[in-house]
């Protein structure tokens, strides 16, 4: 019977350790490796902090805006592709989720209802990059694109 045990706890650990979100973490922009439409639109730092919940994530943003401004903003949903609200980002107010693979999620942002971005974050093999490739219209009207390169810390 205590063997029986043992196996289904242990089970159940493999079972949790599998599904562990690889994109959990904290994640600093090289902005170095980065790239944007236009450079008067790319952020001078970022750090992004995920942490899990249930078929979903927390994802809180904090740096400083081409303009010297620092930022903070926070998105809280499920990857099941509805709106969730983002609050603290001029750009968007609601945005949604949908992991298309096990290192893929793809992002929808809208504001006052109307799509104004898509992004998608990749982890990269070795699990230590994530490359943010987004394209959309910012808050000012500006049109743009962005390959952002984020590292584990």
């Amino acid at each position: 019977m205590r063997k029986a045990l043992l196996l289904i706890a242990l089970l159940g650990l493999a079972g949790s350790l599998w599904a562990a979100d690889p994109f959990v973490g904290t994640w600093k922009l090289n902005v170095a490796k980065s790239k944007a439409s236009d450079t008067n639109l790319m952020h001078k730092s970022e750090t992004i902090t995920i942490a899990a919940q249930k078929n979903g994530g927390i994802f809180t943003f904090d740096g400083v805006d081409p303009e010297g401004k620092a930022f903070h903003g926070m998105w809280s949903g499920k990857y099941d592709g509805k709106d969730y609200p983002f609050t603290g980002n001029p750009d968007t107010d609601m945005t949604a989720a949908q992991k298309v693979h096990s290192t893929t999620v793809v992002f929808i942002y809208r504001k006052d209802g109307k799509e104004v971005a898509n992004w998608r974050f990749t982890l990269s093999k070795d699990g230590k990059t994530i490359t943010a490739t987004g394209k959309g219209k910012n808050a000012k009207g500006q049109d743009f694109t962005k390959d952002l390169v984020f590292d584990r810390q």
